[in-house]
This record gives C-alpha cells, structure tokens and sequence, in this order.
C-alpha cells in the first residue's frame, strides 16, 4: 500500500487485515515522491513503524505472523506459502502446489 504524508493514519490502515504500508512525500520537487515511513499493518493498526526498507519490513511482517500464531489470509495463502518455503527455506509441510512450483524452480 503506498500513502501520502497528508494522509489521515485511521484512512491508511483502514480495512487491511495485514500488510506492509509506505509512506510517500508527494511534496519533493523531483518527480519520483520520495518513501518516508515504512510501517506494518495488523487487524488495521499499524504495529511497527520506521522500518529501512521493504525486504526488512516483510521479514517482520513473517516474523509477527508466526509471534502471533496468525493465519494468511486465504487470497493470499499460495503466494506467502511459496515464499515460506522457496525463499525462506522454512522446514514446514506445504501444499502440492508450491511443491510443484519449487520443484519447477
């Protein structure tokens, strides 16, 4: 999710169950708006904030969802499955269709 500094924080978060938000400064005067937070969102609530870049602030993200014991949501089951096991090599059961992907790769 991208947002603007002008932004309203209640605005930015609301309706996302998880997800990782950045913040833009629309207000430099190149053309590309410079990123000046990075936060995470849990249950429409930002829950860690001034993270240094997104590869980092998705670990976290990983990191909370185990902490916490919370379920991927369903549309997006596959695609943190994949990268639970392909990417981060974590030692769990998967389903056949990541299996396979992996197997591909």
């Amino acid at each position: 999710m991208k947002w603007l500094v002008t932004d309203p924080e209640d605005e930015r978060t609301k309706g996302v169950k998880m997800g990782i938000l950045t913040v833009l400064n629309d207000d430099a005067p190149t053309s590309l708006p410079t990123v000046v937070n990075i936060a995470i969102v849990l249950e429409e609530a930002i829950v860690l904030t001034d993270l240094p870049d997104l590869p980092t602030a998705f670990a976290y993200l990983f990191g909370l969802l185990y902490a916490l014991n919370i379920e991927f949501p369903k549309e997006h089951k596959y695609t943190f499955e994949a990268i639970q096991h392909i990417f981060m090599e974590l030692p769990t059961s998967c389903s056949q269709r990541v299996r396979s992907l992996k197997t591909k790769l």
